[in-house]
């Protein structure tokens, strides 16, 4: 299996992510929150971090990179699980800029405690 998080994967509707906060629900391991919901189009990825706790641009955009990717390194979790048709929204709420490691644990624990809530 190939590791890409490719054009088709992410999410950009914006119907679909108002959709999202609407009826999801969550799960979160911090300082990590990810919204998910079911659909019929595949799976579809977002991440965000808030323009509140992060005012530099620099700052918000260096936090979705590492979201994305260590969603794109752990990915396989998911898959491996027949998760797929959800729409994912990871959030960042903390206010402080994290290092990949943490980012990087805390991926693996929230598609985990995900996986565990959806085969129950």
């Amino acid at each position: 299996m190939r590791l890409t998080f490719n054009k088709h994967e992410k999410l950009k509707s914006q119907k679909a992510i108002e959709q999202l906060f609407a009826e999801g629900q969550s799960v979160s391991a911090y300082p990590l929150r990810l919204v998910y919901k079911k659909n019929e189009h595949g799976l579809k990825v977002g991440v965000s971090a808030s323009k509140r706790n992060f005012k530099k641009a620099v700052d918000r955009i260096r936090v979705k990179r590492l979201l994305r990717e260590a969603y794109r390194l752990n990915k396989s979790m998911l898959i491996d699980h027949k998760i797929d048709n959800y729409t994912l929204m990871i959030l960042y709420i903390s206010k402080e800029i994290p290092d990949f490691k943490l980012v990087d644990t805390k991926m693996k624990k929230l598609l985990s405690k995900l996986k565990d809530q959806l085969s129950n």
